[in-house]
């Protein structure tokens, strides 16, 4: 009768003894218990199964034989997001089921210092990096060009702005990227000049001048000749002379216009002309001797005509 019984106990306990294996990481370990439920055979066991492990099946469900148990360990990652750092505990496959875990949503745009199917590994480092662009608008000033305008009408001492410069306004559209606040990228998209500048408008004199003024002003002249200059004055004791025109020939004194004979097809009658050392006169009269680049200058008396004599000057054609 008692080995009945001690027969009947022993089926009791092989039937109760259940053999497990428990793979924790990609470890296999084998694990023999009577409890019931699967949290108190690991526990047995000395196997804590953290609040973020993850464990198949569930914690509290029956123990069954041979049986395979997975459980995958929870890792510390360290996650820079919104200028915060966040201590996360995770036990998900790889960097995007993480985030999504952890109710850290991604922006379109938005990138991460690691890809996201990385698998996570204890002590990784990941950086979410908010990306926006916004559109900006800047106005730019226009220089405006100085246009200068030669005339040959004028001294070349002569200098006068005619029309005032102005700035213009360029209008420029920029797309700019941000990462995390900071713009690391600036793009035109758009160009549009609203106010054309105005051109500041200055006129030159390009006439050359002579090295001396008359009323204090310039006196500007086309061209300069080398010329043969010879003297008369009125003779056999007339106190004037006439020019072949039937002019009185003058001394002018100071700026005014003294006469002198010319070659008529050299510089015609009336052209106006500075004589070197001589001064301003008025081309009005001709004699058989001046001929070419010949003048004959006019002096009130003999002795002048003959201090003056023969002389080559340079004769300003005056404008």
């Amino acid at each position: 009768m008692s080995i009945l019984i001690a027969s009947g106990l022993i089926a009791v306990i092989y039937s109760n003894i259940k053999t497990i294996t428990v793979v924790i990481d990609g470890k296999e370990t084998k694990l023999t218990t009577f409890k019931n439920t699967l949290d108190k055979a690991l526990a047995e066991d000395g196997i804590k199964v953290g609040p973020k492990d993850k464990i198949e099946p569930a914690l509290k469900s029956k123990v069954v034989k041979n049986q395979t148990v997975n459980i995958k360990r929870a890792v510390n990652i360290k996650v820079a997001v919104d200028d915060k750092e966040l201590n996360v505990l995770s036990s998900e496959d790889n960097v995007e089921a993480m985030l999504k875990a952890e109710n850290i949503a991604l922006g379109e745009l938005d990138k991460l210092s690691i890809p996201k199917d990385t698998k996570l590994s204890e002590g990784m480092n990941l950086e979410v990096i908010r990306v926006e662009t916004k559109e900006l608008s800047e106005t730019q000033a226009l220089a405006f060009d100085t246009v200068v305008k030669n005339s040959s009408d004028l001294p070349n001492t002569y200098k006068k702005i005619v029309q005032d410069g102005a700035e213009g306004e360029k209008k420029t559209t920029f797309s700019v990227t941000y990462e995390n606040g900071k713009e690391v990228l600036r793009k035109i998209v758009n160009e549009v000049i609203s106010k054309k500048p105005t051109d500041k408008i200055v006129v030159l004199g390009t006439l050359p001048v002579l090295p001396v003024s008359r009323g204090g002003d310039a006196v500007p002249y086309t061209k300069v000749v080398k010329m043969r200059a010879t003297a008369y004055s009125p003779t056999g004791g007339a106190t004037s002379a006439y020019t072949a025109s039937g002019r009185k020939a003058v001394r002018g004194s100071g700026e005014a216009y003294s006469t002198i004979a010319v070659d008529p097809s050299v510089i015609p009658y009336g052209t106006k002309v500075f004589v070197q050392g001589y001064g301003f006169a008025v081309a009005a009269d001709t004699g058989s001797a001046i001929v070419g680049n010949t003048i004959d200058v006019f002096f009130n008396t003999k002795q002048e005509a003959l201090n003056w004599a023969v002389k080559y000057v340079n004769v300003y054609i005056l404008k």
